[in-house]
């Protein structure tokens, strides 16, 4: 004979040890019941909180049990549950270790609330952090972060987030348009194999009063005309730089060619 939805839930609470796994893809009617088994520990929970179709009730009754929460395989496993409800979610957040922030923040699935925070508790935890785990972050981070690190000028970290293959050139531009930036950030920028060579990039270096000036001299041949005449109106440049700007146009005006370096 079946068993009745009332029975199945009132065996969930009493079922031996041996049998909980079996009952870990019940309904939920089931798995309420079982959370209430003397004998359903945390490995159990851990195996449950996988199951992506767990309801917010559910998953908030969990959350309800301040044993369970003491453990960080299982306030991991709710921040991370795409059914957590937001704010418990973040509250959780807040407790996790620095490199499940990290993942916290670039699993696509995970509302940009929470990958906001999670990149902003990292942000907050930078200075404070050793060189071994910055240079992790360097390399696995996302742009937000890494942005952040090439921010405080470390010679090695900086090389290793310049390569890193989340940082965008829109993270790059917002870190040159710092306050009192490095001269080694602008520097490594203006060096840099890959992000040297982006033209909105390029202007921002010509525009930046720390970047080498040989470096900006020899961007300068591919800046639009236009950008050279507002360039060469810019209040923030230095005078000898605004010489080689009027003598790039000047030189246009004539049809000369550059001269090869």
């Amino acid at each position: 004979m079946a068993r009745t939805p009332d029975s199945a839930a009132a065996g969930a609470r009493s079922a031996a040890r041996e049998a909980i796994p079996a009952l870990l893809s019940a309904g939920e009617d089931v798995l309420e019941s079982l959370l209430d088994n003397p004998r359903f520990d945390e490995a159990h929970l851990c195996v449950l909180l996988e199951r992506k179709n767990l309801s917010q009730a559910l998953l908030e009754k969990i959350a309800k049990r301040k044993e369970w929460l003491r453990s960080h395989r299982v306030k991991r496993r709710l921040a991370f549950h795409p059914h957590t409800p937001r704010l418990l979610a973040l509250r959780l957040a807040r407790e996790l270790y620095l490199m499940d922030l990290v993942q916290l923040s670039l699993l696509p699935s995970v509302p940009v609330k929470l990958r906001r925070l999670a990149e902003e508790l990292i942000l907050a935890r930078l200075p404070q952090l050793p060189l071994g785990q910055k240079l992790a972050l360097g390399r696995r981070a996302s742009a937000r972060v890494v942005g952040g690190l090439l921010a405080e000028g470390h010679e090695q970290v900086m090389r290793i987030a310049l390569d890193n293959a989340f940082l965008t050139e829109a993270q790059v531009l917002k870190v040159l348009s710092r306050e009192k930036l490095p001269i080694a950030v602008v520097s490594a920028i203006a060096r840099h194999r890959k992000w040297s060579q982006l033209y909105n990039v390029r202007m921002a270096l010509t525009r930046h009063p720390l970047a080498p000036l040989g470096r900006v001299l020899s961007f300068l041949p591919d800046v639009t005309l236009r950008d050279l005449s507002e360039l060469r109106e810019c209040v923030g440049i230095s005078e000898n730089l605004r010489r080689y700007v009027e003598h790039e146009i000047a030189r246009r005006a004539r049809g000369d060619t550059p001269k090869a370096e």
